[in-house]
């Protein structure tokens, strides 16, 4: 992955790489402070296979850390900036770091659970001196598609694990290895950087931290390509569309209801020029309908998209988004290559079947430091591997698939199964409400039954019959939540992801009557 970095630092060295702030880094700066940090952390012990964390905002010194790691054909780790001691020093064990870049701030947590002799260096810091004292030559071997690179998975409902991928299987399914419209393969390493030198370069936006693996690999990918890459330090809807008009942004990549909702108001609220943006795509949370719909009638001009996918999968499907797309209970994609769903008898399914989505071809090696929970990742389906994350979805007449959810928040309530996200997209089209979650709750007859925590827009009323009786009209009985908890917000990951362990969390702490049999059975 250095190697197209290089190529097309090589192809545009005076071209804006990289804008985070007030700050722009042409491709010839970005690359020569990544050698030169490289030779500081090779100086430091890094080199090839060793692992490098990074704990820290978003910055041009992270994307620099991120290139320079490679460049050694060292791995880095993203880290969570929000994690506090506790968390911080479980993901430090697990990975086994042989060196950290932290932001300044960040320092108090760092020293209350790291090693005195673990090699750091401070952004904000000591960095920008450890950068200038270094040679900004381009001097380091030869690298291999073999090289591994692990993105650490955000731990919605467990602990975070970090997925290992070979270089050339993460390009060719996350960072324009292949082209995601039509599926087909890049001929070589130069194929990016040889585009972007006749089409000029675009702007693009990845509003979300780079401790997320779809944000960080789609920055790389874009600067494979010779495009610039706009990041911000934190996510704020009306710092993104300032962005937008002043650097003339034209793809914005989001994370679902998460970012594209709060988008939407913000930008019906200001007056900003978004006449510059081509395409909007969502990946990675869900993109419920009333946001989508939102979305068509703010960008009337916009290509908007939805992928699916995850960190054991990379890219699976993607479709286009109208304001009027049919509700089939999660997105509906065409899927990507080598994209089938298994049933559970370990069969291919057919149209109207349902199960787990897997991906063949390109596929990761498996978990870090864990061979059980790898071993059991994979599958084999007529002599071909599979990676299968427990994701689950039902495949259409016409071919194309829909993702239902994620199996392991799968409530199964009497013996039916509901899956959160179609749930909390129909709560979410209920004027009063602003977000959601659904979980499972323990129930004595049905063994779990649906839950909903809901934040309301500002000055609306908690109403539950009203909210029940909404997705009644547009769902099963059983799928609707049969207890609400009114919350001031809902909790989210950093990358805007469901944190499914707060909301078991809140549920747990604030307890609630069950219903009644009368109300079970309506």
């Amino acid at each position: 992955m250095a190697d197209l970095f290089e190529h097309a630092a090589d192809t545009f060295p005076g071209r804006v790489a990289l804008i985070c702030g007030d700050r722009q880094v042409t491709y010839h700066g970005l690359e020569d402070e990544a050698n030169r940090l490289a030779h500081h952390l090779a100086a430091l012990g890094a080199g090839p296979g060793a692992h490098v964390g990074l704990y820290a905002r978003n910055s041009a010194e992270a994307v620099a850390t991120l290139l320079a790691v490679i460049k050694l054909r060292a791995v880095a780790i993203n880290i969570n900036y929000r994690y506090l001691a506790k968390e911080l020093a479980y993901h430090l064990r697990d990975a086994g770091l042989a060196a950290l870049v932290h932001d300044q701030d960040l320092g108090p947590v760092v020293d209350a659970v790291t090693p005195p002799a673990l090699p750091r260096v401070v952004i904000g810091g000591d960095y920008a001196a450890a950068v200038a004292a270094r040679s900004g030559d381009r001097d380091f071997g030869p690298r291999s598609p073999d090289d591994v690179y692990i993105i650490y998975t955000g731990g919605t409902t467990g602990q975070p694990k970090g997925v290992m991928w070979r270089h050339e299987d993460i390009w060719r399914t996350l960072a324009g290895g292949i082209d995601f419209i039509t599926g087909e393969r890049l001929a070589d390493e130069w194929a990016q950087s040889r585009a972007g030198a006749g089409a000029g370069g675009l702007v693009r936006m990845a509003p979300a931290p780079l401790i997320h693996g779809a944000a960080m690999v789609a920055t790389l990918a874009c600067l494979f390509g010779g495009d610039t890459a706009v990041i911000l330090p934190k996510f704020d809807p009306h710092a993104v569309w300032a962005a937008v008009q002043r650097h003339q942004v034209n793809v914005l990549s989001v994370i679902g209801d998460a970012m594209a909702r709060p988008l939407m108001e913000a930008l019906a609220a200001g007056d900003y020029d978004t006449s510059s943006l081509i395409s909007l795509n969502s990946t990675a949370a869900l993109f419920s309908p009333p946001v989508k719909e939102a979305c068509a009638r703010a960008l009337p001009a916009v290509f908007i998209s939805e992928a699916i996918g995850s960190t054991e999968t990379g890219f699976a499907g993607m479709s286009f988004v109208s304001g009027d797309d049919a509700q089939r209970g999660g997105p509906t994609v065409t899927a990507g290559p080598d994209v089938i769903v298994i049933d559970e008898a370990g069969g291919v399914c057919g149209p109207g079947q349902a199960g787990k989505l897997a991906r063949g071809g390109h596929v990761p090696l498996g978990y870090y430091n864990d061979p059980v929970k790898t071993a059991q990742m994979f599958t084999e389906v007529n002599g071909k591997r599979y990676a299968v994350p427990g994701d689950w979805a039902r495949v259409e007449a016409d071919g194309s698939l829909t993702l239902l959810g994620r199996g392991n928040t799968c409530v199964n309530t009497g013996g039916e199964k509901v899956y959160p996200e179609e749930v909390e997209g129909v709560l979410k089209a209920h004027p009063d409400v602003f977000d959601s979650l659904v979980i499972g709750v323990p129930d004595g007859r049905l063994g779990q039954r649906v839950a909903a925590l809901v934040q309301l827009r500002p000055g609306a009323a908690a109403d539950q019959a009203a909210l029940q009786a909404h997705v009644r009209g547009e769902l099963a009985g059983y799928k609707v939540p049969r207890t609400v908890w009114f919350v001031d917000s809902i909790g989210r990951t950093v990358s805007g992801k469901a944190d499914y362990r707060w909301a078991r969390r809140y549920v747990a702490e604030h307890p609630q009557a069950a219903p009644s049999q009368a109300e079970r059975s309506s």
